[in-house]
């Protein structure tokens, strides 16, 4: 446990054997921090203990130009304010947090793009990781030009590391009868599987969506990671689930204690029932993928897709529909091929009369 641990923090057991964390040093008062060391709620209680603590006159503060500094006059900046989310700046700070426990007291003018592609190539296991990481190290080198740190933003230069993972496991139609197999109408998981695969949305927007009580027979979406607010009839099958399985509350989905779900308790059960159909593979966001599948498989258009996903551009739309039927869809385009003739070629017939007159 003791390589998970920044600095000023140390692992110890108490007379009864349990292990716990302190974090200590002159001029901040010691802290147990509640979460499990290397998770983002443990990066944040270190942050808010080191940064947000009263320190004593005399104690030293970041040394000025080092990523320390630059840290946290980032995080008192106007271009972190106005990131629009609470949560998108909590996972943002958490990768800042875990690049600052090695770098934190290293001059921000001594780092080169040779040095950032380096630890790029460190990363490169954990592709999504490191791409992550290179974005915020723009963002960083960015503010550090205007702070007059540097005169150039190196990690520019760097590329980011190529993925061939795909992200997450896209449901095939075979997994989604295999689910439903398992899991009947009726159950609180089928309702799950309906929710996501009905409405196309993201787990964050599933746990909190419900009929819209001012248009009945719709759910209406405000997207937590785009802030977009999408109004959706609700499915067919989505309602048949729902009824069969009512929550007795304004989202159609709630917890054992009556309550809806979080996104990050939501996805840890809705693991659990994949895992008891038998596929331990697929996940809640694969199920969004599903649904932009077969709406591209119904040759849908992408702006009739994105008003359901939410999506902004046709490119992220691409990423979503590239695995739809190509033979199904292929044998739709040929059959369209042979109906009509095309304008600016020649009818065989036509040809022939001409021919026929030159003949003569």
């Amino acid at each position: 446990m003791n390589r998970e641990l920044p600095p000023f923090a140390s692992a110890f057991r108490d007379r009864h054997g349990r292990a716990h964390v302190r974090f200590r040093k002159t001029g901040l008062p010691s802290l147990y921090p509640k979460a499990k060391p290397g998770t983002d709620e443990f990066w944040q209680e270190y942050l808010a203990w080191k940064e947000g603590a009263p320190i004593a006159a005399g104690t030293n503060r970041a040394e000025p130009g080092t990523f320390d500094d630059l840290i946290s006059q980032f995080y008192r900046s106007i271009p972190w304010r106005n990131i629009p989310k609470d949560s998108t700046r909590k996972v943002y700070k958490g990768e800042l947090e875990r690049f600052r426990v090695t770098y934190g007291p290293r001059r921000v003018a001594t780092m080169s793009a040779k040095n950032v592609t380096k630890l790029m190539e460190k990363m490169a296991d954990t592709p999504s990781a490191a791409n992550n990481l290179l974005k915020r190290l723009r963002q960083l080198f960015n503010y550090s030009i205007v702070l007059g740190m540097r005169s150039d933003n190196p990690a520019k230069a760097v590329r980011a590391v190529k993925s061939n993972t795909g992200g997450f496991h896209e449901w095939t139609e075979a997994e989604i009868a295999q689910y439903e197999a398992r899991h009947e109408v009726g159950t609180k998981a089928r309702l799950a599987l309906a929710i996501l695969l009905c409405t196309a949305q993201r787990r964050s927007d599933a746990v909190v969506m419900g009929e819209d009580a001012d248009k009945p027979g719709y759910v209406r979406v405000r997207q937590l990671k785009t802030d977009a607010l999408l109004s959706i009839r609700i499915h067919p099958e989505l309602k048949e689930a729902r009824d069969a399985c009512p929550s007795g509350a304004p989202t159609f989905l709630v917890s054992q204690w009556g309550t809806p779900f979080t996104k990050e308790s939501f996805g840890n059960w809705f693991r659990k029932r994949c895992n008891e159909a038998g596929l331990p593979q697929c996940a809640a966001h694969g199920l969004r993928k599903a649904a932009s599948r077969r709406m591209a498989e119904l040759n849908l258009s992408n702006q009739l897709i994105k008003s359901i996903t939410g999506h902004s551009t046709d490119s992220e739309v691409a990423r979503y529909t590239k695995n739809a039927d190509q033979a199904r869809m292929a044998d739709d385009a040929m059959t369209a091929l042979e109906r009509p003739r095309l304008a600016n070629k020649p009818s065989r017939r036509l040809t022939n009369f001409s021919q026929g007159i030159v003949n003569a």
